[in-house]
C-alpha cells in the first residue's frame, strides 16, 4: 500500500501539469476553509506572528507577509535565473527570438491596464490596482497547455514561456517603480554595498553558490527595510550568479541553482502562496459588489484585455515583418494561448497584496475579480486550443 502511494506521488510530480494542479487545489482549499465553520483558524494561521531576530536586528511579520515578502523573493530569484539563462544561452538569445513574445508581453500588460482604468478612473483608491490584470501566471497557463498533450507544438510552449518571462520582468519593474514607499537611504546604501560585493564575486569567477546566497540574504533584509519591495532582491541576486563555469567539467552555478529551486518553487512556494492569499470570504457578497469597478476591471482586463493586447501587438509585429508566427502554429491555436495569458492568478494576487495592502474589504472583491478573470481565461483558452489543435491535426492527416 505504501509503495503504491509513493509510486502514485512520483507519477503525479513527474507530470508537466503537476504544479498548475497543485496551485488550483491550494486555491480551492483556501476558499473552502475561508467559507467554512473553521474560517477563524484559517485567518489565525495566516496572521500568525513570525519573528526573526539577530541581536538588535529584528524582522517581525505575520506569516502572510513572510510568504509574500520572503518566499516570493525566492520565486523571483528563480525567475531571474531563468531569464538570465534564456537571454544568454537559450531561446531568447537571438534578436529574432525576442520580438514576438516581447510584443505580446507589452500588449498583454498595457491593454488590461486600460480595461481596468476604464472601470475605475474616477476612484483614486481603486486606481492603485491598475497593474493587477497586467500579470500572467506561468505555472497555471503552462499547466493547462500541458493538459492538451503532444498535440501542442513545442514552439507554442516556448512562445508562452517566453512571454510569461517578459511579463514577470514587467511585473518586477512595476513593483519597483509604483509599489515602493518610505525609502530608507541607509538601507539602500547597504543594498548598494551588497550589489558591489556580488559584482566582485562574479568578476573574480567565484563559482561557489554559498557566498552569493549569503550576500543575497543580507541584501534581502536591507531591501525589506529600505521601502523597496524585498522580492526585487531575488532578481538582483540572480543577475550575478555565473552562467558559465571556466572549468568545463564542473556544472554551471546558475543552472545548478535553478534546478535546485525548481521543485521547491513549483510544488511549495507557489501553492503555499496561493493557499495564503486565496481565502476569499463569500459570505454576504452581493452581485452588485461583484460587478463594481475593481472586480469588473480586473476580470475584464484579464479575460478580454489580455487576449486583445497579446493578439493585437503580436499581429502588428508580424504585419510589420518584425517577427513571424512560431513554427507549426496557426492563428487559431495562437489565439488560444493569448487567452491563456489571462490567467493572472499568482502574480495578480501578489500585485493586489501590494496595491491594497490595507484594503480590508477591497482585498475580497479584487481577489474575486482575479479568480473570475483567471477561471474564464483558463476554460476559454483550453477549449479554443483543443478545437484549433484538433482541426489543425485533422488537416495534416487529410
Amino acid at each position: 500500500m505504501f509503495k503504491t502511494t509513493v509510486s502514485l506521488a512520483e507519477r503525479f510530480f513527474a507530470m508537466e501539469s503537476a504544479g498548475g494542479l497543485l496551485l488550483v487545489g491550494s486555491a480551492i482549499l483556501a476558499m473552502l476553509l475561508a467559507n467554512s465553520p473553521i474560517a477563524a483558524y484559517y485567518d489565525l494561521l495566516i496572521e500568525t506572528p513570525v519573528v526573526l531576530q539577530v541581536g538588535a536586528l529584528e524582522v517581525a511579520k505575520p506569516l502572510l507577509l513572510w510568504v509574500n515578502d520572503g518566499l516570493m523573493a525566492i520565486f523571483f530569484l528563480h525567475v531571474g535565473l531563468e531569464l538570465k539563462r534564456e537571454l544568454m544561452d537559450g531561446q531568447l538569445s537571438g534578436p529574432g527570438q525576442v520580438v514576438l513574445p516581447l510584443a505580446g508581453a507589452i500588449g498583454g500588460m498595457a491593454v488590461p491596464a486600460l480595461f481596468y482604468t476604464a472601470f475605475n478612473f474616477n476612484d483614486p483608491v481603486a486606481m492603485q490596482g491598475w497593474a493587477i490584470p497586467a500579470a500572467t501566471d506561468i505555472a497555471f497557463s503552462l499547466g493547462i497547455l500541458s493538459l492538451l498533450g503532444a498535440r501542442v507544438p513545442t514552439s507554442l510552449k516556448l512562445f508562452l514561456t517566453s512571454l510569461a518571462i517578459f511579463d514577470d520582468v514587467g511585473a518586477i519593474i512595476i513593483i519597483a517603480v509604483f509599489y515602493s514607499a518610505h525609502i530608507s537611504m541607509i538601507s539602500l546604501l547597504i543594498v548598494a554595498v551588497c550589489i558591489g560585493l556580488l559584482w566582485l564575486l562574479n568578476s573574480n569567477d567565484v563559482m561557489a553558490k554559498t557566498p552569493y546566497l549569503i550576500v543575497g540574504m543580507i541584501m534581502w533584509v536591507a531591501t525589506l527595510k529600505s521601502g523597496v519591495h524585498a522580492t526585487l532582491a531575488g532578481v538582483v541576486l540572480a543577475l550575478f550568479i555565473p552562467l558559465k563555469n571556466p572549468n568545463p567539467s564542473q556544472p554551471s552555478p546558475l543552472k545548478d541553482l535553478e534546478h535546485e529551486l525548481h521543485s521547491f518553487v513549483s510544488f511549495f512556494i507557489l501553492p503555499f502562496f496561493a493557499f495564503c492569499n486565496s481565502g476569499i470570504q463569500l459570505t454576504g457578497l452581493t452581485l452588485q459588489q461583484v460587478v463594481q469597478g475593481i472586480p469588473a476591471g480586473i476580470a475584464s482586463g484579464l479575460f478580454l484585455g489580455k487576449q486583445i493586447g497579446v493578439m493585437g501587438f503580436c499581429w502588428l509585429a508580424i504585419k510589420l515583418k518584425l517577427a513571424k508566427l512560431p513554427d507549426q502554429v496557426h492563428w487559431g491555436s495562437f489565439w488560444g494561448v493569448a487567452i491563456l495569458c489571462g490567467i493572472g492568478f499568482t502574480m495578480s494576487l501578489f500585485i493586489s497584496s501590494l496595491a491594497f495592502e490595507d484594503g480590508g474589504s477591497i482585498q475580497v472583491i479584487d481577489r474575486l475579480g482575479i479568480v473570475i478573470g483567471s477561471l474564464l481565461s483558463g476554460i476559454a483558452g483550453y477549449l479554443v486550443l483543443k478545437y484549433s489543435l484538433k482541426e489543425q491535426h485533422g488537416q495534416k492527416s487529410g
